[in-house]
């Protein structure tokens, strides 16, 4: 009766120490901040909480808190639109990056690969093909030669 062949894994690869270090620096630094991402969500729930509960208080002026929250908002607006405008003036500069210096760059290569391509049929018309015929002409004529008992095989 055969016995089954035993499958064997690769060896798995021998780290170094340093390799090892960092591995557990590495995996020590994700759990850091997996902690402190929850951490932050844990306090902003908290900080949310103790504000609904605030404003819930009858005598809490509520008029003079929408009145920041508008003049944040207001604040927020004007940063973003400062925002908007430094993106807008990074995509004209992108498209003029690739305007005057990628598309010369790909017609110069374009260009490149159509003399290639040029050079490579001319030499295999003018070069291979009669090589390619000539080198035909001498087995042909080496194989007759052969069984005329002129040459050995």
């Amino acid at each position: 009766m055969p016995q089954p062949e035993q499958q064997t894994l690769p060896p798995t690869p021998q780290l170094t120490p340093e390799q090892l270090a960092e591995l557990r620096e590495q995996d020590r630094k994700q759990k850091q901040t997996m902690a402190a991402i929850i951490a932050g969500v844990v306090i902003f729930l908290a900080l949310l909480i103790l504000a609904i509960y605030g404003l819930m208080l009858p005598s809490t002026p509520t008029d003079k808190i929408r009145d920041v929250f508008i003049i944040v908002v207001a604040l927020e607006s004007l940063v973003i639109g400062v925002a908007l405008v430094v993106l807008i003036i990074q995509l004209a500069s992108l498209v003029n990056l690739l305007q005057n210096e990628v598309r010369p760059i790909l017609n110069a290569t374009n260009e490149t690969v159509n003399t290639l391509r040029g050079t490579v049929e001319f030499l295999g018309e003018e070069v291979i093909e009669p090589v390619m015929k000539l080198s035909g002409y001498l087995a042909g004529l080496n194989r007759m030669l052969e069984l005329m008992g002129i040459k050995k095989k």
